[in-house]
This record gives C-alpha cells, sequence and structure tokens, in this order.
C-alpha cells in the first residue's frame, strides 16, 4: 500500500560512471566558463591569475590541489553574480626543459655541450609545446572552469614581446645593470641561480679546516708588547671551504671581539679569539698556554697585514679588517675573506676597495690563474671534488695546516640537478631592488593574506634583498637584449638599444637573435651602425622568475577604478621567494616607471598560500621516493580496495571478475582539495580518500532521495510559508544556518570549514532529524495533502541551496537540472526561536529511546509515546500549538503535554517500559520528558501505534485493522 515516489532518484545512482563523468564534464566547466563570459556584466569582475606551473613533466596531487583550490573560488564568486576572469598560463622557458630536451636529442653534439642554440630551442620548445598540451587535458580532467582555448606561455610571441616592454622600463629608470660579483652557481647546470632556485640540505658535510697565516705588521703599542717581542705570530681562520683559500684576500675580525695569543709547540704563537682558546685546544689537542691575555679588534682592524699563501713569496701583504658579520659563535674569530665566493666578503671588501678575484671557471674547476706559480697543482680540478682535497696538501705542506675535520651542516643545493652550489663572482645582469624594495613594503600593507603568517614571510623576503641576479647561462628562454663591444667587452643597454632590439625581434622571431649571423648589423640600433661589426649579441637569457613574474601584464581587466589588477593570487608557500615576489617587485618597478603619484599597488588583492602534499606517514612526496599518488589514481577509483557488495544486494561477482572500483571521477579529488586545510601541508592517502569517499557517497544518496521525494512536484504545489509544520521550518532554519555559515568560510577562504558544516548538517540535521521526521507524511499521506507537498515544498529549498552550496566544490554531484524545482527560500541570519526548544526536546527523546533499545525494548523509534510535563510558563508553548505535528516532528506514535504540576498519567506510570530526564529549556529549567512503551497495536500501513487494541477473532481471515488516517487515505484513493 506504501507509494513509491524514487523514480526522480533512479538515472542519479549513489556511484558515478566515467561515461557519465565525460557527459557533464564540458557542460560544467568550458560551457559554464563561456556563458557566464557572455551574461555577467563586465562592470562586476572577479580576476583570478593563474601561478604558471612549469611545463616539464607529469602532474602531481600538488598541482590538483592548487588549480583546484583556484577553481572553487571562481566558481564561489561566480555564484555572488561575479563574472570570472581566469585563463591558465605555462612557464615554458628556463634549464629543467632544456635539460631534459638535450637528453632527447640524437646527435652526438649534445653530449659534449656544444649543440647548437638553435637546435637546442627548437627542441625544447617542443617539448614545452607537448608538456602543456598533455597537462592541460588533465587539468581539464579535474573539473577546472577556465578560458581554456585562450591561455597563455611565456614562450608566447606576445608574451616575450610584453616582458621586453617591462625590462625596457627598468633599463630606463636605471634598474638594470650588469657588475662582476659573486652569484650562486651551479656547476652541475652551468648557470647562476637565484636564491628562489636553491634548495637547503641539512646533512651536507665539508671538510673544514683551522690554518694559519703569518702576520707581517701589526700596530707599534701590540708588537711592542714584551711577549711578542721576536715572536713569529699567525692568525688562525677556521673555514669549511677550503677551495676558496687561492681568492684570500683579507682576514677580517670584529672590533668589539677581544682576542688572545696563546702558544702551541707544535705551530708556534697563534692568534684567535679569547673565547675560542678552548675550542682551539681541543682541536690541537695540546694545552696552549695564554701569552698575551687581551687584544681588541679594533687595534687589530685596519692597522695588521698579513702573508697570503697562493700568490707567491713575492706577493704583496693583505689587510685584516673589522666586519659585523665576525662572531665568536664558531670557528676562531677570525674570518678569512674571499670576496670573488662569499656576499658578505663581497661587500666588505668592495668598500675598502679590494678586487674582486674567482679563479674558478663555469665548470666549477680551477683555472690556471688559481696558484700562477704552480698552475698543474690545480687547474682543471672540481673546487667541490679533488680541488679541495688539493688545497689542503698543498696548505698542509707549506706547514699552515693546524687541523682538518668533517663537519655536516646546512648547504645550499641547486634545486633542480640536486647538487651542491657554489658561491662565483661573474658578470651578471642584476636589477636593482634597493630602489623598489621600500614601495614594494608599502604596497603589501593593502593586501589580505591567507594565512596571514604569508605576509611576514614575504616582507622579510623583500627586506633582505638588495638586488636580483636575472641573468641565466643558457640557450633557452628569453635573451637579455644587450650588445657587447668585441674589443672592450663593453655592455650596450639603454632604452634606444632595446627599442631596436625589440623591433627586430618583433619582425624576425625570438629566435633570429641566435640564428642571425653573427655579423648581421640589423640588430644593432642606428646611433652604432657606423661601427656595427664592432658588437656582438649576447648570449644570456632572462632569470625564468623575471618571465613568470611579469605575467601579471597579460591581465587585459583596466586598472582604472581596481585597487589591484587581480583579486588572488594562491600559489604553493615556497612561492614566497618565487612567483609571488617576482611578480611583486617587477609590477612596483613598472609603476615607477610609469610615473604614477599614486601610492603602488601589488599585483595582486588576496595573497593566498598553500603547503606541500605528504604522504600518511607525513613525508613530502617525491618522485625519489615513490611515494607520490597520479590523480587519475583518485578519480577512477583504483587507489581504492574494490567496494565489497552489500548484504542482500545482487549477486556474488565470480572470483576471476574483474574488481569493482569507487569511480567517484573529478569530485572525489576536488572534495579531498576543499576537506583540507591548505594553510598547512597536506595529507592524503587511502585513509584520508576513503573518508573523502565516504563524504561525497553522502552526498550523492542525498541528491538520490531529493530527486525521488520530488518527482511529482511542480511549482504550482508549493506550500506558504505560513502553512509549512513546524519541523519543515526548523529545517528551514537549520538549512539558513548551513548555508550563511559556509557562505562565510568560503569568502574567507577556508573551504575545508565549509566542508565541515556540510558535513554535519547532511548527517545530523538534514539526514538523522528532518529525513526521519518526514518519511511518514511522504510515504503515507495523500498526494495531494497539504502536509505532505508542505514536506516536498521544504525539500525543494533545500535541494536548491544545497545544490548550490556544493556546486563550487563538487559540480559534477550536484549538476542536475532541477528546472522548475530550483526556487529556494530566502535565506535569514539564525535566530534563537520556538524551534530550539523542539530541538532541544528532540535530543532528549531520542537519548531516553537509546536507553530503552540498548535494553532491548525497543526497535522502531515508532514503538513509543512521548509525555511532556511542561512549567506553569509554558501554558501556550510551541509544544501546544503544534501538538498534532508532534508526533511525525519526533517520529513516535503519540505525544501527549501536560503542566508539570500535574502527575504523570497513569498510562505513563503503568507502561511495560518506561524512562524520564528533565529537559533545561531557554527561560525554563525544569520541563520533563517521558518517554514510554505504546498501549495501542501497530497499524499495518503507517507502522504507528495507533489502533486500538482489540480482542482477536479466532481463526479469522480478516486484515488487520489499519489506523484512521490510513483508513481515509486509502477511501480517498478508491
Amino acid at each position: 500500500m506504501i507509494r513509491n515516489n524514487g523514480h526522480g532518484g533512479r538515472h542519479f545512482p549513489p556511484r558515478v560512471s566515467p561515461a557519465d563523468q565525460k557527459k557533464y564534464l564540458k557542460r560544467c566547466t568550458d560551457d559554464l566558463y563561456a556563458w557566464q563570459r557572455q551574461e555577467r556584466p563586465a562592470n562586476q569582475p572577479f580576476v583570478l591569475h593563474d601561478g604558471p606551473p612549469y611545463a616539464n613533466g607529469e602532474l602531481h596531487v600538488g598541482h590538483a590541489l592548487n588549480k583546484i583550490l583556484k577553481d572553487i573560488i571562481c566558481r564561489t564568486q561566480l555564484g555572488r553574480g561575479k563574472r570570472v576572469r581566469y585563463v591558465p598560463g605555462w612557464d615554458c622557458h628556463g634549464l629543467p626543459i632544456e635539460l631534459k630536451a638535450l637528453q632527447g636529442l640524437q646527435d652526438t653534439d649534445a653530449k659534449d655541450g656544444s649543440m647548437g642554440a638553435a637546435v637546442i630551442r627548437k627542441s625544447a620548445r617542443q617539448l614545452a609545446r607537448q608538456t602543456v598540451k598533455a597537462q592541460m587535458k588533465e587539468f581539464r580532467g579535474f573539473g577546472v572552469m577556465a578560458d581554456w582555448d585562450n591561455h597563455w606561455k611565456t614562450m608566447d610571441k606576445t608574451f616575450e614581446m610584453r616582458q621586453l616592454g617591462i625590462f625596457r622600463e627598468m633599463v630606463d629608470r636605471g634598474l638594470i645593470y650588469r657588475k662582476f660579483k659573486p652569484v650562486y652557481w651551479s656547476p652541475s647546470t652551468g648557470t647562476a641561480l637565484a636564491e628562489a632556485e636553491l634548495e637547503y640540505k641539512d646533512d651536507h658535510v665539508s671538510t673544514a679546516a683551522l690554518i694559519k697565516y703569518p702576520i707581517v705588521d701589526i700596530p707599534g703599542h701590540v708588537a711592542n708588547l714584551p711577549e711578542l717581542q721576536g715572536k713569529d705570530l699567525n692568525a688562525v681562520i677556521w673555514t669549511t671551504t677550503p677551495w676558496t683559500l687561492p681568492a684570500n684576500a683579507a682576514i677580517a675580525v670584529s672590533d668589539s671581539l677581544e682576542y688572545s695569543v696563546v702558544h702551541s709547540q707544535s705551530h708556534g704563537y697563534l692568534l684567535v679569539a679569547q673565547s675560542r682558546v678552548q675550542y682551539l685546544q681541543s682541536m690541537l689537542k695540546e694545552d696552549l698556554p695564554v701569552i698575551v691575555p687581551s687584544i681588541l679588534g679594533s687595534d687589530l682592524a685596519e692597522k695588521a697585514s698579513y702573508r697570503p699563501l697562493f700568490k707567491g713569496p713575492e706577493a704583496e701583504p693583505q689587510p685584516i679588517i673589522g666586519a659585523e658579520f665576525v662572531t665568536a659563535d664558531s670557528g676562531s674569530g677570525l674570518v678569512h675573506c674571499a670576496p670573488g665566493h662569499g656576499m658578505d666578503d663581497y661587500e666588505a671588501c668592495l668598500a675598502r676597495g679590494i678586487p674582486v678575484f674567482a679563479p674558478v671557471n663555469d665548470e666549477g674547476k680551477y683555472t690556471d690563474k688559481a696558484m700562477p706559480e704552480d698552475p698543474a697543482r690545480l687547474t682543471g680540478k672540481a673546487v667541490l671534488g679533488e680541488g679541495n682535497g688539493a688545497i689542503l696538501e698543498y696548505v698542509q705542506s707549506s706547514g699552515h695546516l693546524l687541523a682538518q675535520h668533517r663537519y655536516e651542516h646546512k648547504y645550499p643545493y641547486d634545486w633542480r640537478s640536486k647538487q651542491p652550489i657554489i658561491i662565483r663572482a661573474t658578470e651578471q645582469w642584476f636589477a636593482d631592488v634597493a630602489d623598489i624594495r621600500g614601495n614594494a613594503l608599502r604596497a603589501l600593507e593593502d593586501v589580505r593574506f591567507v594565512p596571514e603568517t604569508g605576509k611576514h614571510r614575504l616582507q622579510n623576503f623583500v627586506k633582505n634583498r638588495s638586488e636580483w641576479c636575472i641573468s641565466r647561462q643558457r640557450a633557452w628562454g628569453v635573451p637579455i637584449p644587450a650588445l657587447y663591444h668585441r674589443v672592450t667587452g663593453e655592455a650596450i643597454l639603454t632604452k634606444e638599444s632595446v627599442s631596436h632590439i625589440m623591433e627586430t625581434i618583433e619582425q624576425r622571431g625570438i629566435d633570429a637573435w641566435w640564428t642571425d649571423s653573427a655579423d648581421d648589423p640589423a640588430w644593432v640600433p642606428v646611433s652604432l651602425r657606423e661601427d656595427a661589426t664592432a658588437y656582438r649579441r649576447g648570449t644570456d637569457t632572462m632569470d625564468v622568475w623575471f618571465d613568470s613574474g611579469t605575467s601579471w601584464s597579460e591581465i587585459d581587466v583596466p586598472i582604472e577604478g581596481r585597487t589591484h589588477p587581480a583579486e588572488v593570487y594562491l600559489e604553493g608557500t615556497d612561492q614566497h621567494r618565487g612567483w609571488f615576489q617576482s611578480g611583486l617587485l617587477t609590477y612596483i618597478a613598472h609603476q615607477l616607471a610609469s610615473g604614477s603619484s599614486e601610492k603602488p599597488r601589488a599585483p595582486f588583492k588576496n595573497l593566498i598560500t598553500h603547503g606541500f602534499t605528504l604522504d600518511e606517514d607525513g613525508r613530502k612526496m617525491s618522485k625519489s621516493i615513490g611515494n607520490t599518488i597520479p590523480p587519475q589514481t583518485i578519480m577512477d577509483g583504483t587507489l581504492l580496495p574494490p567496494l565489497k557488495p552489500r548484504k542482500g544486494k545482487g549477486k556474488k561477482q565470480p572470483e576471476s571478475q574483474e574488481p569493482s572500483y569507487d569511480a567517484l571521477g573529478p569530485d572525489a579529488l576536488r572534495m579531498w582539495a576543499a576537506s583540507s586545510d591548505y594553510t598547512r601541508d597536506v595529507v592524503i592517502g587511502k585513509q584520508v580518500l576513503q573518508t573523502v569517499h565516504t563524504s561525497l557517497h553522502k552526498f550523492r544518496v542525498t541528491f538520490k532521495l531529493l530527486l525521488g521525494a520530488l518527482a511529482d512536484f511542480r511549482p504550482e504545489y508549493a506550500v506558504p510559508y505560513e502553512q509549512l509544520q513546524q519541523v519543515d521550518r526548523i529545517a528551514l532554519h537549520h538549512l539558513s544556518d548551513m548555508v550563511l555559515r559556509t557562505r562565510t568560510h568560503c569568502d574567507n577562504f577556508e573551504f575545508y570549514k565549509a566542508v565541515n558544516v556540510l558535513n554535519r548538517w547532511a548527517n545530523l540535521e538534514f539526514s538523522a532529524f528532518y529525513m526521519e521526521a518526514i518519511k511518514d507524511r511522504l510515504y503515507t499521506l495523500g498526494e495531494n495533502s497539504t502536509s505532505r507537498r508542505a514536506a516536498q515544498t521544504t525539500l525543494s529549498y533545500v535541494y536548491k541551496h544545497l545544490q548550490e552550496t556544493l556546486g563550487p566544490i563538487t559540480p559534477f554531484t550536484g549538476r542536475r537540472d532541477m528546472g522548475a524545482h530550483s526556487r529556494g527560500h530566502p535565506l535569514t541570519e539564525r535566530t534563537s526561536s520556538p524551534a530550539d526548544f523542539i530541538v532541544a526536546v528532540h535530543t532528549v527523546i531520542k537519548a531516553l529511546q537509546e536507553k530503552a533499545r540498548g535494553r532491548k525494548q525497543l526497535g522502531s523509534s515508532l514503538q513509543s509515546f512521548v509525555h511532556l510535563a511542561l512549567p506553569s510558563g509554558m501554558t501556550d508553548s510551541v509544544f501546544h500549538q503544534h501538538l498534532s505535528e508532534l508526533p511525525d516532528l519526533f517520529v513516535v506514535s503519540q505525544v501527549t503535554v501536560a503542566k508539570a504540576s500535574q502527575a504523570a498519567p497513569a498510562e505513563v506510570t503503568e507502561a511495560e517500559w518506561q524512562y524520564q530526564e528533565v529537559c533545561g529549556l531557554p527561560g525554563h529549567p525544569d520541563a520533563t520528558v517521558y518517554v514510554y512503551a505504546p498501549q495501542a497495536s501497530k497499524c499495518p500501513r503507517c507502522w504507528r501505534y495507533v489502533v486500538p487494541e482489540a480482542e482477536p477473532v479466532p481463526d479469522s481471515e480478516a486484515p488487520a485493522p489499519i489506523c484512521d488516517r490510513c483508513a481515509s487515505v486509502i477511501d480517498e484513493l478508491e
């Protein structure tokens, strides 16, 4: 007799098929993006600017996390009525692609590095193009809504010309210069590196050494000390990079430190920081009597000198200088300075006019200038290998090595080759950050950071940076458009010369910079054309961070009237020292070059960072470890174990049959991303994904249930709010609260909090509370009864708002078009109401029923009656006003209400079982709830215990009696 209204859910299975996913992918992504670009007003834009992924290799879950978070933000703003602009981009230049391209070339010239630039660039371009195509297909498979057809690449001609235009602006303002100074250099890849291209290894092992340098001149008041008369004094330095000793140009002391002279039986008289004497004794393994207890560093700085070890016996003495970076925390308290191999050393020596010297080539090997008097000893030896050993052998043979030992410490590595780098002075192009960092820091004041800690991190990176090495010694990239005089080496880089080169590139293409004849005069500006053959084109390319950093120029939304070009930049936390910083600096430089008098702006209004992806053991995912998870295995379900068939459902599968997987499609991946607190490192694995799949499955079942319950519902059947039952109004209160809270969380980019609210609502307030309360109304009342239509009206509101709330997170799960059903109830702020009383009593009833179940006294909740004893101040309460609705609301068979002052009815006290509990209601702490055994028979149609008990009729074939309400429904049907 129970009517089945589940037809509407037949075509919405709890598990989505791959064919179904493919069917709706384009509709939910490309078509939706195109629609909103046409239909939404242009004066309400929302711009999310893409941090370009690198076009090198397959995607991993970190890529998925990044792109899905961006898509959730865009879809959320779409739901707010905004016109979204999200154009994906790719970073296509740089060393990794070049190296991979070289590996793919079969030409033998590729092996020895003599491959022509044109061939390398052609191969690299092809590789990048193929990678972009493959990555784009995967990104689209994640359900990302974007302008894929108009994506941009840093190797596009239009992009390169915009980049060169920004470079020209910086040249014209004097922000670009060339200098011979130390930079991070990677011998393994043969190029200079920026700080952002380094990663630090904590367990790097160096050979540290204590070395003495003969002091040849000291101030008179120190030299005349009786203890030093006729003594040969030596300065003791400690270094973890003995290979830099040939470039030594000074020894630094601290003006404020006190130094002592000690005596060694083996090594003579040694100058060391007073607080480091004990350390020196432990290293030399001998007692060191103190000869002179205290000499102030300021008495030595700029007044003493010493003899170098690698410049021959006729070398001029070198100075002992004062420097703030010298401390007595480690070593000897005296620091060997090689301005060609150290940043601090360079600054200290530059201030004193001490020249820079770095006898190391691009491969990290000594040149013949390292030791002119005996070039064979060092020339051609790798400084990080046998060259370091050769240095120590020489120092020991000359009697200047005091001790050496293994030293484990933090050391920078090339993040691409995973090999250690060196610091080496070379001619490089730099951008002057010191001139613009003040404005950059001011611009960050108006930026919202998520999480807030990102602000301090980015500010510190900017504060501590004075210049940016933008040149690279590779073939695959945008050329630094400089000309060099063939004889003098003088570089020509002016606004005029860059403009001329840009015009030539526009005509011939950027590859012509490398492929045109070296003597082609077309590249030389008119002002230098009379002696055009005297100039050659440079071979340096720009740092890829300069490429991607200028990508803000791709945003075509006018800046006028807007505070920032983009509302959101969102990338991994490592981009504080990478793309966020390069984008900020180039955009500030652009504003300064334009002569704007307004307060400088950042290219982003909101700066959002996410953490790295970790496996279930908390380890960072890495191909080398083998703990990565391909995103596709999450979407197709192959990562999780096969589904077990439910008991009593279907036929048992033969063992040979392929296992059935829970393939939940892109929404599974998206739900994981949305459920994760991305502001910290994010864990992913089978256990985490199983929880995600369970949650997603719950929502699909909820939609299936809603569609079934609304199968015969039409807009004209909707019941006005005033005619809804109290439980319906409570459900709308819960719905309103859920939607408003999730909106707030999404507006704050806290998607995991929104998912938590959604899960709680779906499991408790909707499923456990409301659906339990209305099942009887949906399936036993008359089809067009007001009560049933009121429940359907409420469910139609639930469907609409659940669809809208889940849409940005799982667009495929809530994709079904409800047509006329999609009319939503207006949301209101959650306030205290009489519904709160009902929810409080409902909670107590469920707790008392569980007690009865625990003692095997109760099965279905309909097998119970409820009696409410209310305080005298509640004579006209919500319970009195809606008494007839309470059985459905509490899912019991009968509810009675009386004053608390009255004794409990006999049917309560004499029931087979009964439980009671005081229920504290707002303002009324002494209400009592009774749950007890029913005194009636079960209706075979609605299962409520409301049929009066009657004497059984022996051998009667008459059907069991039904309740009056069910009898009325049947009469109506007949």
